[in-house]
C-alpha cells in the first residue's frame, strides 16, 4: 500500500511539473509571439527630419533599424532653420512629408505647436525624463542636454579664460567665431537668451561685432575653425568641443562664470504623419535607455536621469543655466534675428 501511495505521489508531482513547464513555455512563446507581432506592425516608410550631424543621425537610424528592420527611414538633415524652412514650404504646398522631427530647441517646437502641426504623444519612456524638458501637452520632449560653451585652441591661447567677456577684449580681436542664428537653431536660441541677461544683452553682441567676431553657418564650422587654429576662440555646443578634445585636437572648452544657455534638441511627431505607429516607435527608441546610452556613446549628455553623462561634460544639475521665457523667445525670434542681422549684416 505504501509503495502504491509513493508511486502515485511521484506520478502526480511529475504531472504537475510537466503541466507548469508546458504553461511557462506557452507563456514564454506567447510573449515572443506578441513582441514579434508588435515589430511586424511597425513597418513601412518613415521620414525623419533633423539638425543632428550626419554621422550621428545615421547611427541613430541604424540602431533603430536593428530593432525595427521593417521600417525604411528616409533622413533629411540640415541646420534647424533650413529644416524648418523646408517644413514650411511643404506646409504651403499642402503636403508635409516629415513624420518625425528632431531639431535644436524648444522655441522651434513652440512655433510648430502654435501652428497646430504637431501630434500629441506622451511616450512611456518619458517617465525617466525631468518634467521641465517635456511639453505639457505632449507635443515634444527633450532628447539630450547641450550647453553652449566657450572653446579655445590651446596652441594659440595660453591663459584659459573664464568669462564670455574675453570675446570682446583685445586678446580675441579678430580671432573669434560663432554660428549664425539664421542657420543654427542653437545659435538662434542662444541669441534670445544672451540678449535677455542683464550682464550681457544686446550690448554684448555690439561689442562682439566691434571686436571682429566672425560668423559661420553652424556649430560644426565653428569647431573646425577653432580646432585648426584659424580662429583661436569660438562659441560652440559642448559635445562637439568635448568630442574634438577626446580625439586629440588642441581644444579646451569652458563653461563661463556668467552661465550658459542650454538646448535639449527635442523630438516630436508631425500631426499629418503617414506612419503614426513607426513614428511613435522611433520616439520611444530615442527616449529609451538604449537610445540614451547611444546618445552618451556619441558624446551627448543624456536627458534621462538613469543614464550617465560622458566624461568631461557637465550634467544639468552641475550647470549654471542661463534661462529666458520660452513663450517670449518664440514671439520675438524673428525680431531678434533681424536685429542681429542689422548688427552683423545678413548671414
Amino acid at each position: 500500500m505504501r509503495k502504491w501511495l509513493s508511486a502515485f505521489t511521484i506520478f502526480t508531482l511529475l504531472f504537475v511539473l510537466a503541466a507548469c513547464g508546458s504553461s511557462n513555455n506557452a507563456s514564454s512563446s506567447n510573449d515572443v509571439e506578441t513582441q514579434s507581432e508588435q515589430k511586424k506592425e511597425v513597418s513601412g516608410e518613415l521620414n525623419f527630419y533633423t539638425s543632428q550631424p550626419d554621422e550621428d543621425a545615421q547611427r541613430l537610424v541604424t540602431a533603430f533599424n536593428e530593432k525595427y528592420p521593417d521600417v525604411k527611414v528616409n533622413t533629411f538633415r540640415s541646420g534647424t532653420e533650413e529644416v524648418i524652412a523646408k517644413l514650411q514650404a511643404e506646409k504651403e504646398a499642402g503636403n508635409i512629408q516629415a513624420d518625425v522631427l528632431l531639431v535644436a530647441d524648444a522655441v522651434t517646437f513652440e512655433s510648430l505647436k502654435n501652428d497646430d502641426l504637431l501630434l500629441s504623444y506622451k511616450s512611456k519612456e518619458a517617465e525617466q525624463i525631468p518634467g521641465q524638458f517635456i511639453d505639457s501637452d505632449g507635443m515634444y520632449t527633450g532628447t539630450k542636454v547641450m550647453a553652449t560653451v566657450l572653446a579655445v585652441n590651446t596652441n594659440s591661447v595660453q591663459n584659459i579664460p573664464d568669462s564670455w567677456n574675453v570675446l570682446t577684449e583685445s586678446d580675441a580681436k579678430g580671432k573669434a567665431i560663432m554660428p549664425s542664428p539664421f542657420y543654427s537653431g542653437a545659435a538662434a536660441y542662444n541669441l534670445g537668451v544672451f540678449t535677455r541677461q542683464n550682464d550681457l544683452g544686446w550690448d554684448f553682441f555690439k561689442r562682439l561685432k566691434e571686436n571682429g567676431m566672425a560668423v559661420t553657418k553652424g556649430n560644426g564650422g565653428v569647431l573646425k575653425s577653432v580646432a585648426s587654429g584659424e580662429k583661436p576662440y569660438g562659441i560652440v555646443v559642448d559635445y562637439l568641443a568635448a568630442r574634438a578634445k577626446k580625439e586629440g585636437s588642441p581644444v579646451e572648452f569652458i563653461y563661463p562664470k556668467e552661465g550658459v544657455p542650454v538646448i535639449t534638441e527635442p523630438i516630436g511627431i508631425m500631426k499629418d504623419t503617414k506612419n503614426e505607429e513607426a513614428a511613435k516607435a522611433f520616439v520611444d527608441f530615442v527616449l529609451s535607455e538604449e537610445g540614451q546610452k547611444l546618445a552618451a556613446e556619441l558624446g551627448y549628455t543624456p536627458i534621462r536621469q538613469d543614464v550617465n553623462a560622458p566624461e568631461g561634460l557637465k550634467t544639468i544639475d552641475e550647470l549654471n543655466v542661463l534661462n529666458a521665457d520660452i513663450s517670449e523667445l518664440y514671439q520675438s525670434r524673428e525680431e531678434d534675428k533681424a536685429k542681429f542681422g542689422e548688427i552683423f549684416g545678413q548671414q
